[in-house]
């Protein structure tokens, strides 16, 4: 099913998904619908919230750069019930942006390692470190899972200065 992603100003957005009590075929299916959702935005990840379901499961999908400089995007991930926990002290600033806010990128600053455990499709506990660009992602849409956008996550000064872009945002949420 073709999933309506929800944008900036949409009340969705900051409200706090519940954790999803056993994974079903129902689950399933709409983990596909997220991941093909994804896809067809282009993106790196998506978190039910976006898709207007208050469900803590999100897809995400790495990225690295091949020896062309060409990127290549890897296979999509499904974590459902995430807790994160154990950030690195180590940060690192990456420009990020975000399906519910078309157009705009901003640097966040985010551990550079996570710990998570998480369900599987299966249901499995699945316990692992994340690094890098996959943290990254994780937390982005971990954050969503929260009501947490990336604009929550930039100095005052950086979010005065892109307010009217916020504004066109907002004015044209379907």
């Amino acid at each position: 099913m073709k999933l309506k992603i929800h944008r900036y100003g949409d009340s969705v957005l900051r409200q706090k998904a519940h954790p999803i009590s056993e994974v079903t075929d129902e689950v399933r299916a709409f983990a596909r619908d997220l991941i093909e959702a994804m896809i067809d935005h282009n993106g790196v990840g998506l978190a039910a919230t976006q898709a207007g379901k208050l469900l803590r499961i999100f897809v995400i999908r790495d990225e690295t750069t091949n020896a062309a400089g060409e990127s290549i995007l890897g296979e999509p991930e499904v974590m459902i019930n995430p807790v994160l926990s154990k950030p690195s002290k180590e940060t690192v600033s990456m420009t990020e942006g975000c399906i519910s806010l078309p157009g705009l990128r901003v640097d966040v600053v985010r551990p550079k390692s996570i710990h998570i455990r998480y369900q599987n499709l299966q249901g499995e506990w699945v316990e692992e470190i994340l690094e890098e660009f996959r943290a990254r992602v994780a937390m982005h849409e971990n954050d969503h899972l929260n009501g947490t956008l990336i604009i929550d996550r930039i100095d005052a000064n950086l979010r005065k200065k892109i307010e009217p872009q916020l504004r066109k945002i907002k004015q044209k949420k379907s």
